[in-house]
């Protein structure tokens, strides 16, 4: 039988998915202010609301190693009431050129005025994965597989890093998949604490977001960092997570998504997904472009593998042509930028670093933005 005909089920949720009304989406007809305004309040409510007043972080420090060129901590904060969460903190140990300072205190020598970015893992291990260690916290010398370690990717551009466990991953899983660790260590807990914050009209993917804006919280108490220039790049899941924090934080400045930007229609929908990318209603209010758009007029790059299985290159470029016109209408046609490269779903680098020291690591904020 033929997916693509009348009377099968495929067809059946293609025309649901496509013919649901995007109340939200943006048109020229619209005062672009008032579009984003808009969307971006409707996002977060079905997200779901976030603490309208934030927990006290009390953060606490795990582990403080030293690297070779990197000084690494492990630290511990609360995002939600009852709720705590690790983070990695990688900080570059090399002066910055023309550094006057001679403050000999930990770090200040180091990170004096350096930017921040917040690396969002994906779907694995959690924030080791993306560290250069192994599930138990040992050094790995094995190959890094889809993530590239690439927080340590961006720590050796010179970057501050700040690498949060998303919930269900890693040390935040539940007892019965930490139990069964030793045999799987990339087991997640994603579906039983999606289900459950789903009924009580929560959300996986607002959770993730809303603990990645603690984690810069904690980052903006670090005053020897430059939290004023803070960018963020994620991988998959994590790129979800990047792209949308952005979206809803404007304290980003820059944001790097690889392995997810698509539509919904030819990525989620398309396959089997974890459930923790499902927003409900979501499809009424705007597809995915429409929801990154938000980022607009800040800058956005996207990754994208020709072999990526998961969010084929036909979504990506015509995810990428809602945004052409979107960051038009911001009145920044050159604030979003691709990198296509020949691989999978994985993080590529180097154009994206590149484009991110060009951001962040340019002393004139106007310079940025060109």
């Amino acid at each position: 039988m033929n997916p693509h005909e009348p009377n099968t089920l495929e067809h059946f949720i293609r025309t649901l998915s496509e013919s649901a009304p995007r109340r939200s989406e943006w048109e020229a007809n619209i005062p672009f202010d008032q579009w984003q305004t808009e969307l971006r309040l409707r996002f977060r409510e079905l997200l779901g609301e976030f603490p309208s007043v934030p927990a006290e972080l009390n953060p606490t420090l795990m582990e403080h190693t030293q690297c070779d060129g990197y000084i690494r901590e492990r630290i511990e904060i609360t995002t939600y009431e009852g709720l705590r969460m690790p983070l990695y903190l990688l900080v570059p140990d090399i002066p910055l050129p023309n550094s006057n300072t001679h403050d000999d205190s930990r770090h200040s020598a180091a990170s004096d005025s350096r930017p921040v970015v917040l690396a969002i893992h994906g779907h694995g291990y959690g924030s080791r994965e993306i560290v250069g260690l192994h599930p138990d916290g040992s050094a790995r010398e094995s190959e890094p597989g889809l993530h590239k370690d690439f927080a340590l990717s961006l720590v050796r551009q010179g970057f501050v890093v700040v690498a949060p466990e998303l919930l269900g991953f890693g040390d935040r899983r539940l007892e019965e998949d930490l139990a069964s660790a030793a045999e799987d260590p990339g087991k997640n807990s994603c579906f039983r604490l999606s289900s459950a914050l789903l009924m009580v009209g929560q959300t996986m993917a607002g959770y993730r977001i809303y603990e990645t804006m603690r984690a810069l919280d904690y980052v903006q108490t670090r005053h020897e960092f430059d939290s004023d220039r803070a960018g963020i790049m994620g991988i998959s899941g994590g790129g979800l997570v990047a792209g949308f924090t952005a979206a809803l934080d404007p304290r980003i400045a820059c944001t790097v998504v690889s392995g997810y930007t698509n539509t919904f229609a030819a990525s989620i929908l398309s396959r089997n997904h974890c459930l923790d990318n499902y927003i409900p209603g979501i499809l009424l209010e705007a597809e995915m472009p429409d929801l990154l758009g938000l980022i607009a007029p800040r800058g956005l790059f996207v990754e994208s593998g020709a072999k990526d299985h998961l969010f084929g290159l036909a979504g990506v470029r015509e995810a990428l042509d809602r945004l052409h016109t979107i960051f038009q209408a911001a009145g920044r046609p050159d604030g979003i930028e691709a990198d296509f490269f020949e691989g999978g779903h994985e993080i590529h680098g180097d154009p994206a670093f590149a484009w991110l020291k060009q951001q962040l690591m340019t002393t004139n904020k106007e310079a940025r933005q060109r």
